[in-house]
């Protein structure tokens, strides 16, 4: 017996047509017109689009960072993601302060225990050793594509050019594609303490001390470096047109650079957002910083001609206020511990959140939550608003993921022998965004 998803229309990144889709087991067995139903679980899909399932490559579940953790776990966050419509994502495991590649892979495959949808990893590098080098080639075995490095967070993950360079050499030989975080991570160190010196303190002032010129001038050193190496660059959660300028020169000489942008610096806005009342602009606290409705414009031009592949969310999310409870003993005792665990056991208590950057902007953990609502936002503003059409909808969230990550044709479309990751999309139906309707783990 199989399960007949009957009188839907499928969407892909290259068409769109009416159609009955037959799974059987995990996989799409069977896709035409009038599909006998004799013996099959009968799913009426009139009305309704089917898609392949959401991928989100750019996630950070169970994250450690400034001071705390993100809130959303692999239970509640994947929880969250399948309630949107995505289907797998790719979190990142970090390499851990003197261990290894495949240590950063054994914490965060424990972190995946209780997941409930698919997943994979990109691997971060924090400390590029000769003996972590050396390591790089059998990550491929491990099923890894791709590494991450950041060129900011000075100190914490910031490597120097040569690092860049050196690992940009050995992924290219081994078939593998790096990813960036590109913002002037040195200039970033410089200007904050004088902004916190000028007294400006405010969360707003996060968008002064990451101007959009150190991610354009970031972006145009790893584009030019993916030139030299002839490796595969990945650019993420790119905001403002000197970053976009930078990647589309790339591109236009014929370098291997592609892009992404995350959902919320299409709407966002410093003024309105990151500028808000009192402490709340740093519920809108990330790296890079959201930036002004010129950009938003920028992007959506970037996503239709192709310079941009891919939106994803960099979900990261955190209490606006959270420290209650006893949280600091806990802390101590577990030595980190499973916050979440915690959490559920006492609900009197909230690990720290956005609330320890209060009269100091830089010490507010960064992140937003995103993972639930990607899908249905950039529906709503994209296909609704006449931006982009439904199969580049099926692309930038779907296709070119599973493609840039070595997912495709298993994930990524609706296709005969393909994973029946399948998402039924009532375009009619209306949604309120609220805390009290998402599952996300966060207020």
């Amino acid at each position: 017996m199989g399960t007949l998803f009957k009188n839907g229309t499928v969407i892909t990144a290259a068409d769109m047509f009416p159609a009955d889709v037959l799974v059987e087991g995990e996989t799409i067995s069977l896709i035409g017109r009038n599909i006998d139903s004799t013996g099959h679980e009968v799913v009426d899909c009139t009305g309704k689009y089917l898609m392949p399932g959401g991928i989100d490559v750019h996630t950070h579940l169970d994250l450690a960072f400034g001071g705390t953790y993100s809130n959303d776990d692999f239970d509640v966050g994947h929880m969250a993601a399948a309630f949107g419509g995505t289907t797998t994502h790719i979190d990142f495991a970090m390499q851990p302060k003197n261990g290894t590649l495949h240590d950063a892979l054994d914490i965060w495959r424990a972190k995946a225990a209780p997941a409930q949808i698919d997943y994979s990893f990109h691997v971060g590098i924090t400390n590029l050793t000769d003996e972590v080098m050396k390591e790089i080639p059998s990550l491929v075995d491990e099923g890894v594509t791709s590494l991450k490095l950041f060129m900011a967070y000075k100190n914490v993950f910031q490597i120097d050019d040569s690092t860049l360079f050196r690992a940009m050499t050995q992924a290219a030989k081994h078939g593998m594609l790096i990813m960036v975080h590109a913002e002037n991570g040195d200039v970033e160190a410089t200007l904050t303490p004088q902004l916190l010196a000028e007294g400006k303190t405010a969360p707003v002032y996060h968008a002064a001390s990451r101007p959009p010129e150190i991610e354009g001038e970031a972006t145009n050193r790893a584009v030019t470096m993916a030139g030299l190496t002839n490796c595969p660059l990945y650019v993420v959660h790119m905001t403002c047109e000197p970053a976009i300028e930078a990647l589309r020169r790339g591109r236009a000489k014929g370098y291997p650079v592609m892009g992404e942008t995350c959902v919320q610096y299409f709407f966002l806005t410093v003024e309105e957002h990151l500028g808000a009342p009192g402490f709340e602009g740093a519920k809108f606290v990330c790296s890079p910083p959201i930036r002004s409705s010129h950009d938003h414009e920028v992007l959506w031009q970037a996503v239709r001609d192709g310079t941009l592949q891919v939106v994803s969310t960099d979900h990261c999310d955190f209490w606006y206020e959270g420290g209650v409870g006893p949280w600091q003993e806990w802390a101590e005792a577990h030595n980190g511990g499973n916050w979440a665990e915690y959490e559920r056991q006492d609900p009197s208590y909230r690990r720290p959140g956005k609330e320890l950057g209060k009269g100091n902007f830089a010490k507010i953990p960064n992140g937003m939550p995103g993972l639930e609502d990607r899908m249905m936002v950039m529906w709503h503003a994209g296909v609704n608003g006449g931006r982009i059409s439904p199969s580049r909808f099926v692309e930038l969230n779907s296709t070119n993921p599973a493609k840039i990550f070595g997912m495709y044709p298993r994930k990524g479309t609706i296709a005969i022998g393909s994973d029946a990751d399948i998402l039924v999309w009532d375009p009619e139906k209306t949604h309120i965004i609220s805390a009290e309707t998402d599952h996300h783990a966060v207020t």
